[in-house]
């Protein structure tokens, strides 16, 4: 059977209900794990600098495709691994900057796959929170500085702070242990609000991000719908369910014979913003009607 080698740089992002989407994409093209394709799993578990390792290791077992969700890094590990095995990508960056393809509807080389637009939405979210907080000055930024794709959206965040007239503040954070450091921080000097980065790490430590939050009792938003399903305040971002679907629907179009190279680039189409009510009470925020008529999904 045919494998497929999924490469992926936080835990998170090989959750069940993200696989099921995947599984779902494979069907399109009459593909079924366990029945006529393999799925290779390997992660990094946030830790970084282990992509490359990884990303060769699949490479030495001839997988036949190699799928990197959601992370810029594994993409641009796995291309830099090898330019023959085809690699179905979604990426939060311009995958033309990264060097991963020629252009998007052309992509011309062994890659292809899905561009996320984190990076344009990073400023979205801070409108989200000075809608919800209109009075804020302050909002403190969660930035990992290792992973050099998340540049462009702290820039894009700045941009738009300036144009809101709030002031930005950078907490830096490379490791769980650097997270614990950035909210201590964040304690003693008390920001109106809290923009978290999209990344790997933060990905894989969702959770304690989420406790954080909540023990320091700062109101925050986060790119993934993962965060306000177990306790975030809010989400904005693209689909991760439609995500995981293209990148399984073009998984199986590769397997089946079709070269990367005459597979445009997927641009996401499909937002969510998802409010949790229950953290907002917690917090003691009243959500303005038009931001709850606004969301895609209010958790009671």
């Amino acid at each position: 059977m045919p494998v497929i080698g999924f490469l992926y740089a936080a835990s998170g992002l090989a959750s069940e209900p993200r696989l099921a989407a995947f599984r779902n994409g494979l069907a399109k093209n009459g593909y079924t794990e366990g029945q006529n394709v393999v799925i290779l799993k390997i992660g990094a578990e946030g830790k970084l600098d282990r992509l490359p390792s990884l990303a060769a290791d699949l490479v030495r077992r001839q997988v036949n495709v190699i799928v990197t969700p959601q992370s810029s890094v594994a993409a641009t590990a796995a291309h830099n691994a090898t330019k023959t095995i085809p690699i179905v990508f979604s990426v939060t960056a311009n995958p033309v900057r990264l060097g991963l393809v020629a252009s998007l509807a052309r992509p011309g080389g062994n890659a292809t796959g899905v561009n996320s637009f984190s990076t344009e939405l990073a400023a979205k979210r801070l409108g989200l929170l000075r809608e919800l907080l209109p009075a804020s000055k302050t909002v403190d930024v969660l930035f990992n500085p290792a992973t050099a794709a998340n540049e462009a959206a702290l820039r894009e965040v700045e941009t738009s702070a300036a144009v809101l007239g709030l002031q930005i503040r950078v907490a830096n954070a490379r490791t769980s242990g650097e997270i614990e450091s950035a909210f201590a921080m964040l304690a003693r000097e008390r920001p109106d609000a809290l923009l978290v980065i999209n990344d790997p790490l933060f990905t894989s430590r969702n959770t304690q991000i989420v406790l954080l939050a909540a023990r320091y009792a700062v109101p925050a938003i986060f790119s993934q719908r993962e965060y306000a399903e177990i306790g975030g305040l809010m989400s904005y971002g693209t689909s991760t369910a439609d995500t995981y679907h293209q990148l399984g629907a073009y998984a199986g179009q590769v397997l089946k014979g079709t070269k990367p190279a005459e597979l445009p680039v997927v641009q996401a189409s499909k937002f969510e913003f998802v409010i949790n009510l229950q953290a907002a009470k917690v917090l003691g925020l009243e959500i303005p009607p038009t931001l709850l008529a606004g969301a895609d999904e209010v958790i009671e």
